[in-house]
């Protein structure tokens, strides 16, 4: 009887414990490999578990066998059938409605929470499009323009003519590349691609949130966080015009650790313009650590070596002869860059979170820059006078190191949904800018500048301590349910502290002083969703840019300047014309600046920096994304916009009316992708380009043509290893990515020829990976 007793209490507990067993599951980003939490997992329609913060989940053996679909806001959803321990894979979706901006609000928020134009390159696109520079990316979003210079160098255009002014803020982890006062027009090529995971767009001015230069637009890259299962992945990448490239992924999470790395090597040698050779090398590292489920820390550090020839532009002559015989053979940018940053956060509750993060930067740029370089020989009022052998120019340094603090918290309340979420920032970057004369030798047959000597003439010494205090806050409500409105204010306060070393008489002899500035940034719009597909908004906002130190310091006088001031106006929505097959975005701005920084000629013909300039920048952007079966997917991004000079005259020289220079009217992007049910992996697309006309000289007396350009990229993957072909400007279009004119003559940057981009990849970190 005992015995039985025994038996009996044995099979009932086996039975409890095989009643209680569970199966588990985790969650991740197909292409990316990070955890995604909070998933929704759904059994006949009911929702019967979600994915903490390490993508995993539980389900009990009841639901063994049996189907589940698993969704994520701006991820495809999956069915699965429930069999044992799995990683499940999620794809990002092509439909970008109800996609997560972190940069909208700081924070996160839903697109259709938003009220501004923002658009999101994802992870599934990076990794299609293989981009080997930035433009190949930021292009494909509607009203943006990136201009390609060579080498990862570029001009900017983001409801702004192609420019190289302080309009535009690049961020990394929401947090500026750069520090204020010292913009460069080529930040990005500070960027690490092979760390990026996906990059957020907001069109207009995001001062409020994010401060100075954010007036076009803002450009956040968010970098890949650790990953959920192992990665190391290995890629190499040439073309057939002398470009090279080796890639490099990895990551892991171990217990409470979570570590990823990227970087990669490119080169290019014997290009098809003569001296336009660079190389760049760049590495990222995060390092996360979480004490628990409501505190933990990332870690995260970016190193680049960067030196490339700087070939210039080249003249009307060259450019229709299709000669690229560059006439600079000794001209070069270097970039050293160091940034980190610590992050702390805490979750006090669901409804509570704090964020606090050091910030340390190192920049150094040395230049003998082209743009520089003048003939001694050139025309005057009294007719040509000076030495043809003789040219001049510079070589300048300019460095800086920044210390950083942010800090920000997030409350919902309890009231209408309500959010608030309020920081402050602080930062301290002292910088140093030098440069050197030196004697140009230029042969007179061939036209090249051949050789320099440096000389004792210093032509800029000085340091300034530029400090930055910055206060924040972000309010969000629904009055009623459908209508959210979204209002934040920002105040900012500048420092500009200037050490001259050289005399008043010097070329850049501009007196000792302190210089102070501040700027109030409010924005305030709404959303309304008529349903979870369609919704519009409207905002008002207002952007600014301080003056840079170029501006203030490279002169012998300090002009009183202000911060100009942009006022922006703004509708838009967005539509789901077929669920999962068809939606649409469009958006339509109107940008009114102010105070804008023009060089006056005085009465005794010397030039001064003034604030008297204003301009107007109108447009309408649309974006469509459809997938009409599930093979295909199109996507279509176009703008028109008109930007004009409204009160303007610089250097004595009216532009009142006139359309600015380098400002295509139209400009638009589209692409198709067919990924053939019947060779799984397999993936084809086609991209087409096309950039309006545009005036070269703020006069309006020429112009050039618009031009068109067609991609075509053919992939496939099998299983851990990746190879694919892209062939850019396969139609072999000559075109120039800009163009201007000026009292030198037309100066042209010749698009790059047809050419071949060949890759192979291998993740061997995926062996280690179950997959269900």
């Amino acid at each position: 009887m005992f015995l039985k007793n025994i038996l009996v209490c044995a099979m009932l507990l086996f039975a409890m414990q095989a009643f209680s067993q569970t199966m588990q599951g985790k969650v991740i980003d197909k292409n990316s490999k990070e955890a995604l939490a909070g998933c929704c997992i759904y059994c006949n329609n009911k929702i019967i578990a979600t994915t903490n913060d390490k993508g995993e989940f539980e389900l009990s053996q009841q639901f063994q066998n049996k189907t589940i679909t698993v969704t994520y806001t701006g991820f495809q959803s999956a069915e699965i059938k429930c069999e044992k321990l799995a990683i499940i894979s999620l794809e990002p979706s092509n439909n970008t409605l109800n996609e997560i901006s972190v940069s909208a609000n700081r924070e996160g928020v839903k697109r259709s929470l938003a009220p501004v134009a923002i658009a999101n390159i994802n992870s599934k696109t990076i990794k299609d499009t293989k981009a080997t520079t930035v433009d190949q990316l930021l292009n494909k979003v509607s009203g943006v323009y990136m201009v390609n210079l060579g080498n990862e160098q570029h001009m900017m255009s983001i409801r702004q003519p192609m420019t190289t002014k302080s309009m535009f803020l690049y961020l990394e982890d929401g947090i500026p590349i750069r520090t204020t006062g010292l913009f460069n027009h080529n930040a990005l090529l500070e960027m690490n691609m092979a760390a990026v995971k996906n990059i957020e767009v907001i069109k207009g001015p995001s001062s409020s949130l994010y401060g100075s230069e954010a007036i076009g637009g803002a450009v956040n890259f968010i970098t890949a966080s650790p990953t959920a299962v192992p990665v190391l992945k290995l890629s190499l990448q040439g073309n057939d015009i002398g470009y090279k490239r080796a890639d490099l992924q990895t990551g892991f999470t171990a217990g409470k650790w979570g570590v990823s790395a990227s970087g990669y090597y490119a080169d290019k040698r014997n290009s098809f313009i003569e001296y336009s050779d660079f190389h760049k090398g760049t590495f990222t590292a995060k390092v996360d650590y979480r004490f628990n489920s409501k505190t933990y820390l990332t870690n995260g550090i970016t190193w680049l070596n960067y030196y490339s020839d700087m070939p210039g532009g080249i003249d009307s002559a060259m450019y229709v002869a299709k000669s690229f015989s560059n006439p600079q053979t000794f001209t070069y940018r270097q970039v050293n860059a160091l940034r980190y940053h610590s992050t702390l956060v805490h979750e006090w509750n669901d409804r509570s979170k704090t964020t606090a993060s050091i910030v340390y930067r190192d920049n150094t740029i040395i230049q003998n820059p082209s743009y520089s370089i003048k003939d001694d020989y050139r025309y005057t009022s009294s007719g040509w006078k000076g030495d043809k052998t003789l040219a001049h120019g510079e070589i300048n340094n300019s460095s800086f190191s920044s210390y950083a603090f942010i800090a920000q918290h997030r409350q919902n309340l309890n009231w209408k949904k309500a959010v608030i979420i309020a920081g402050a920032n602080i930062d301290i970057s002292p910088s140093t800018y030098t440069a050197n004369y030196i004697r140009i030798n230029k042969d007179t047959i061939s036209k090249k500048y051949t050789s320099y000597q440096n000389t004792d003439s210093m032509l800029a010494l000085f340091s300034t301590n530029i400090n930055n205090y910055a206060a924040f806050v972000n309010f969000e409500f629904s009055p009623i349910e459908k209508l959210r409105v979204v209002a934040s204010l920002r105040y900012d306060l500048f420092s500009y502290k200037f050490d001259n070393s050289l005399p008043t008489s010097s070329y850049s002899g501009a007196t000792d002083t302190i210089k102070n500035f501040s700027a109030v940034s409010p924005k305030i719009g709404f959303t309304y969703n008529f349903s979870d597909g369609v919704g519009i908004y409207a905002n008002y906002s207002q952007g600014f840019v301080p003056p840079q130190i170029t501006d203030l310091f490279k002169g012998v006088k300090v002009p009183n300047l202000d911060p100009s001031v942009f006022y922006n106006y703004e509708v838009g929505g967005w539509v789901s014309i077929i669920k999962n097959k068809l939606t649409a975005d469009i958006s339509a701005y109107s940008l009114q600046g102010t105070n804008e920084i023009i060089s006056v000629r005085l009465d005794d013909g010397s030039y001064e920096n003034r604030n008297a300039g204003r301009t107007s920048h109108k447009g309408i952007e649309l974006g469509l994304n459809a997938n009409p079966i599930k093979s295909i997917s199109v996507r279509f991004s176009g703008a028109y916009s008109k930007h004009t000079f409204v009160d303007y005259v610089e250097k004595g020289i009216s532009y009142n009316k006139n359309e600015m220079a380098a400002a295509p009217n139209w400009l638009y992007n589209t692409e198709v992708w067919y990924r053939p049910a019947f060779v799984n992996g397999l993936r084809l697309g086609a991209e087409w380009q096309h950039v309006g006309s545009y005036w070269l000289d703020p006069q309006n007396t020429a112009k050039i043509g618009s031009y068109n350009v067609f991609n075509v990229r053919v992939a496939y993957q099998y299983k851990n290893a990746e190879i694919w072909v892209n062939a850019l400007n396969v139609a072999n279009t000559y075109y120039a990515y800009t163009a201007s004119k000026s009292a030198y003559g037309y100066s042209y940057n010749p698009g790059e020829p047809r050419n071949f981009n060949i890759g192979v990849a291998y993740d061997f970190g995926s062996l280690f990976n179950k997959k269900m």
